[in-house]
């Protein structure tokens, strides 16, 4: 039988990386590290300039490198895959060992082959609900909250009216998260130094004004007004000293919003992809 003609690229041409596995089309001319460091340096939009200063050599250095006329010495190796963000058998585009199916995973492989079609959907299935229960063990409990961003009492009489007027928040469960109800921002001083202008605070909502103690602070709305004071014998006062006690008339409406339990530290505040996992883990409490 005739043998099979193989057309080979011509001495010299540019070597070619395959754009979706990243694996290197052997080229004669130009060493497949070299073309391995061209390849993830351009996939980390890097410039030569850039490489050579990460690992302490000339631009010209890494041009000869990716154009075949050196190469690395030894021993910048493990600076380049540093910089480069890649392991040493990515970098001379090896398998790399840890990567292979164990001894285990080829028992199960070539189980899973003897298997009827039925009996391999069940397993798929069976793989699928450990997955959603192994997700559940790990995803972080979290909490959806109601967020007033703006003046929280404009316009309302009473602080049951402004229930359905906020934004949900969703903030990963703590002690202090779990025991709040809502969050809204603090506006102006009048609280430093614990408290300051922009802080997002944390309050478990109190039916009863009779519930907050005195020296409490709490979430006020008086008239058409929010305020975040501390709870006095006959008064609502400030922690800055700039600013007199509130004392109000008989006929003036001063209702209680809750106690605030502290300022929301923005880190609790739960990332968009933890709350989508969460919903979907958890779909009957959102």
């Amino acid at each position: 039988m005739p043998r099979r003609s193989i057309d080979r690229p011509a001495k010299g041409t540019p070597g070619i990386i395959d754009v979706k596995s990243g694996k290197t089309v052997t080229n004669p001319a130009i060493p497949v590290l070299c073309e391995r460091i061209r390849f993830f340096r351009e996939k980390a939009d890097m410039e030569q300039k850039q490489l050579a200063k990460q690992i302490g050599i000339t631009a010209n250095a890494v041009s000869n490198w990716e154009n075949g006329r050196g190469r690395p010495d030894i021993n910048l190796l493990p600076d380049i895959c540093r910089a480069l963000n890649v392991s040493m058998y990515d970098l001379f585009d090896m398998d790399d060992p840890a990567h292979r199916y164990t001894k285990e995973e080829k028992i199960l492989l070539e189980q899973y082959r003897t298997l009827t079609a039925g009996h391999r959907m069940a397993v798929g299935q069976l793989i699928e609900t450990l997955l959603k229960v192994q997700d559940a063990e790990n995803c972080p409990l979290i909490r959806r909250l109601v967020c007033y961003r703006k003046s929280l009492a404009a316009g309302f009489g009473d602080p049951t009216e402004f229930d359905g007027e906020g934004e949900p928040i969703y903030l990963y469960s703590s002690r202090e998260v779990d025991r709040a109800d809502c969050v809204f921002t603090v506006n102006g001083d009048s609280m430093e130094p614990d408290y300051h202008d922009g802080d997002m605070v944390l309050v478990s909502r109190i039916p009863d004004a009779p519930e907050l103690q005195t020296g409490e602070v709490g979430a006020f709305i008086v008239g058409n007004e929010t305020y975040i004071k501390v709870y006095g014998k006959d008064c609502l006062e400030s922690l800055n000293p700039g600013y007199p006690p509130m004392h109000f008339h008989e006929a003036e409406s001063v209702y209680l919003i809750g106690r605030v339990l502290g300022i929301l530290d923005p880190k609790k505040i739960a990332s968009p992809g933890d709350v989508e996992k969460y919903r979907l883990l958890h779909p009957d409490e959102f």
